[in-house]
Parts: C-alpha cells; structure tokens; sequence
C-alpha cells in the first residue's frame, strides 16, 4: 500500500514538474528506415537542416506566416527594436529568443522550458514588444543564450526563438514572475489588457508547400479576420473544455469531435473506440489544436485504423510510425460542431522525409502518428491536431475569460473552424503531386485490405508501463481512498481484536466468580494443610 501511495506521487509530481508542454516539432531527413534508431521518432525529433523559410506577401492587418517545409510556421516579433523570427506555437504559452535584445531589462528570475527536442533557460527578461502593430512596453519573455540542447541548429530552419499562443495558465514565465499586475502574462494576454475594447481571439492560415492548387499564403491576426475569410463568423462556435486535473497548466485549446462520427477513416466509416478521458461524453473525443507538432498524435488504434489497411503498409517499430506506398490515396476527415472537415491527402501521408524501405523502395510516411508517448497520463485528451490538421482548416480561437479585466472576460473561451480543403480540389491535387498526373486511386491495387486482413502496430514495453502509469494517475483518487479505506479497516480490525480479548476476559473473569460463589463453604477452603496439620508429611 506504502508502494501505491509512493509511486501516485512520484508520477504526478514527474506529470506537474513536465507541464505536458508539446514539443516543437522540427523535421528529419533521413534515409533507410533500416537504419534509424528509436531516438528518430518523426513527430518528436524530425528535423531539417539548411532549409530556409520562404517569404510571403499578405494584406494589410494580418502577419505573414513564412513556412519551413510544411515543419515549423515562423513570423517575426520586433523586441527590444529587432526583429526576431519566431515559431508559432498554440501548444504551449512562453516567448523565447535566443538573439541578444539591447536594453532588456532583468528581472533577476530564471526559468527553464521543456521540450521533446530540448529545453530553453535562461533569464526572465522585460523589454518592448510590436507584434501585428500592438505594442506591450515591458513584454517578459525568456533570454535564452545555449541552444544546443535542441537536436538541431534551430537558426538554420529560420526562426531564433518561439511564441506561445496558448491559455496564460500554462506560463511558466507568468509563475516565475508572480506579479500581481500580469506584467508575467503571456503575449496575447498583454495586448487584450491593454486594448480592452478589443475582441480576445486570434486567427491564423497555415499554407501547404508542395500543394499546387494551394489558393492561400501564411496569415495570423489578432482581433480581426483575415481578409476574404470573414464567414467563419458564422461557424460553430466550440467550446474549450476546462481541464478536469490537478493543474491548470495543463490548459490547452481543446474540443470535442461529434459524438459517434468524430473521425471518418478511409473507408467512409467512422473509427470507433473509447476515450481515455474519464468525463469526456460517450463517442466523443477530445482533440487538442496545437501548431507546435509537425504531425497529428492520435490513439495507436486509430492510426492502425487509418493505415492498417492500405496495401504496402508497414509500421517501423524502430522509428514508431507506419509506412504506406506514395501513391496511395487516404480519405479522412474529423467532425466538429456537426460540420466535416476534409483532410488534403497529401496531408495523411507525406514525401517530405525522403524515406525508403529496407528494399530501398521510397515510402511515405503517415503522419497521424501512434502516439508513444504518455502525453496525458491524467486523461485530459485523445487527439493532438498538429499543422497536418490545421493546414486545412482557417483556424479562430477566442480567449474570453481566460483573460481579465478585457472586453469579453465574462464569455467562455471557444473555437471557430473553417474548412479550406475542397475534396475534388485535393483529389485533383495528390493526382498530378504523387500519381504524375495519372489516377489510378481507384483500381483495385490500391482498395483497402478488408478489416480481417488489416494490420496493427505493437505496443512496446514503454508503452505498457505509461499507459498503467496512466491508469493509476486517472484513478489515483479511487487508489487513494481505497488505502485509506484500507487503512482504516487494518486500525479498525485491531482495535475490534484489543476490545474483544478484554471482553473475553472479562467475561471469563466473571464466569469464574459466579462459579466460585456456588461453590459450598467447604469447597472453596484452601486445599493445602496448615503445617500444624498432623496428616501432613515430611517427605525429605
């Protein structure tokens, strides 16, 4: 029981000091799936060196957006007078450059983030921010001056720092401040403060490299809609879901998928399990939008759904992901709000990675990947929507009262989709991009296997030990008032044991006088002589 009680601590107290904070995402190029380790995990340590990020005209009132391969989208900040690219990340809620800032003030504090491809620390410095023509005086953001913990030279895939876009619960810099006058809020909140009369949401595009129909360039604004977009004024508004676990920092722009028809796989159905969010309703799922992963995280049973059977699959334990030929065609969409949301194909599988088979036969990779990582050991979500997802979508995110003292502080905070992908647009487009302008998509080469002959990925060992660590971090309330039940009864039983061996005795005891009391006088004399008695005999 001891055991129990320690080991619930111990991976808590690893969950809350982690923060769950996504890493980014950075891309690999790589060359025989033979011959990668387990430490190359494209969603987690993918990266791509001398790339860098194109440039973008966009209209006025929005930012452009550069993008680096489809891996990382970067836009600049002005600090301390510089102009600082940066990646955009909803995932987790700091800024963070590496670039010297003349005239940044200290503020004497330190803080460390965590990521899956390294960690930024440094010291908590002050100076003026300009991002999207707002300007906050005194922005805190994280100096960080060692990148080499990161697994790639992050100045050569074009940014020198990131900017988190997510709720200000989850700062780190806000909590090494602890300032009562929000001076160590997170960037977005800074600007809706101080222009309280304006609407608290952002919006962003995501553009597609490698797409030739591709009708849109990179943009984010701040309290206005990109230009031609308007209409997803009138989308589903989609509630943010507070997160039901022991720290708020764990707050992320989370949704639910429709019920029973969340996630259409390739064959027109929708894919069916259960979440592991214990208060999440039944058929739902809950889906986390975050721009900092390169490629969507989802249950591994349905990334076997979506892959497992698409002829020529294979899933590469070494590396933790499936496999399919490039020429294959993969439907997918996600409901949200009672509205669909198409998936381009040349998002469910990508040829970005340059990778081959152990046959030396090019392969892509399919980038819903299994998630092999317990990134939600207290079952707080079940989906991480990453670029792969957001690329096809013009993408709104309302703070509301996530932020104090703005113009919407009393409204919950929501989410608005709006679909950019057109199917027949995007059938057209994996066509001429994969099959040389050729379709051979429907021929019966490429029809999925039937479900009896459908493969599925292994779970590994790690895994096993996660998802029970999981299981007992979901359930450690239960656990706990179980030891205690335990406990209590252990003390009980004793306590019950003391009671009724002293009233055994005394009831013995009592037994024992009444049966003496009844006795004739004669029977309860001594039974020894008195040693004046003549019949006593010496007998030495």
């Amino acid at each position: 029981m001891l055991t129990t009680l320690l080991l619930i601590i111990s991976i808590l107290d690893a969950h809350i000091v982690q923060g769950l904070k996504f890493p980014v995402q950075i891309r690999t190029t790589t060359t025989s799936l033979s011959q990668q380790s387990s430490s190359s995990r494209l969603g987690r340590h993918v990266r791509r060196t001398g790339v860098t990020a194109q440039t973008v005209n966009t209209s006025n009132g929005s930012i452009p957006i550069a993008n680096t391969q489809n891996a990382e989208y970067i836009s600049n900040i002005t600090l301390g007078g510089v102009t600082i690219p940066v990646m955009l990340d909803t995932g987790s809620s700091d800024l963070w450059v590496s670039l010297p800032v003349p005239n940044a003030r200290d503020s004497g504090k330190t803080a460390k983030l965590e990521y899956a491809v390294g960690e930024a620390s440094g010291h908590i410095n002050f100076a003026p921010l300009t991002f999207d023509n707002y300007t906050v005086p005194d922005q805190a953001f994280l100096q960080v001056t060692n990148t080499s913990s990161f697994t790639t030279d992050i100045s050569k895939l074009g940014f020198n720092g990131l900017l988190g876009l997510g709720p200000n619960s989850g700062s780190v810099i806000r909590k090494g401040i602890k300032s009562d006058n929000n001076s160590g809020d997170s960037l977005t909140s800074r600007i809706f403060q101080q222009n309280r009369t304006t609407s608290n949401f952002i919006s962003f595009l995501l553009d597609r490299q490698g797409d030739p129909a591709d009708p849109f360039t990179g943009q984010i604004t701040i309290s206005e809609y990109v230009t031609g977009f308007e209409n997803i004024a009138q989308a589903p508004k989609l509630p943010i879901l507070k997160v039901p676990g022991l720290t708020d920092a764990d707050q992320h722009w989370q949704i639910l998928t429709d019920k029973d028809t969340g996630v259409i796989g390739p064959d027109g159905q929708p894919i069916q399990m259960k979440s592991i969010v214990p208060k999440a309703p039944d058929g739902q799922y809950v889906a986390v939008l975050d721009s900092g992963f390169t490629l969507p995280q989802v249950p591994r049973k349905m990334s076997d759904a979506i892959y497992g059977r698409v002829p020529g699959a294979a899933y590469n334990e070494k590396m933790g992901i499936w496999t399919i030929p490039c020429d294959a065609l993969i439907n997918l969409s996600l409901n949200f709000g009672g509205q669909n949301y198409p998936i381009h194909p040349l998002d469910v599988s990508s040829s970005d990675f340059a990778l081959t088979d152990a046959n030396g036969k090019t392969v892509c990779a399919g980038t819903f990947q299994p998630i092999t990582s317990a990134f939600s050991l207290l079952g707080e979500y079940d989906i991480i929507l990453g670029m792969g997802f957001l690329r096809n979508t013009y993408t709104l995110i309302d703070y509301g009262n996530f932020v104090d003292d703005t113009s919407n502080d009393l409204d919950a905070p929501f989410v608005q989709l709006l679909s950019v992908t057109d199917v027949t647009k995007a059938h057209a487009d994996f066509v001429k991009v994969r099959l040389n302008g050729v379709d051979t998509s429907g021929d019966a080469a490429h029809a999925l296997l039937p479900a009896s002959q459908g493969l599925s990925s292994p779970e590994s060992a790690a895994e096993k030990k996660q998802h029970l660590e999981g299981d007992i971090l979901r359930r450690w309330p239960y656990i706990l008032l179980g030891c205690l039940v335990l406990v209590a009864s252990l003390v009980g039983l004793v306590i019950w044991k003391c009671c009724c061996g002293r009233w055994r005795a005394k009831r013995q005891a009592k037994k024992e006088r009444k049966e003496l009391g009844d006795l004739p006088l004669s029977a309860t004399k001594s039974p020894y002589r008195s040693l004046h008695d003549p019949r006593s005999v010496d007998r030495f």
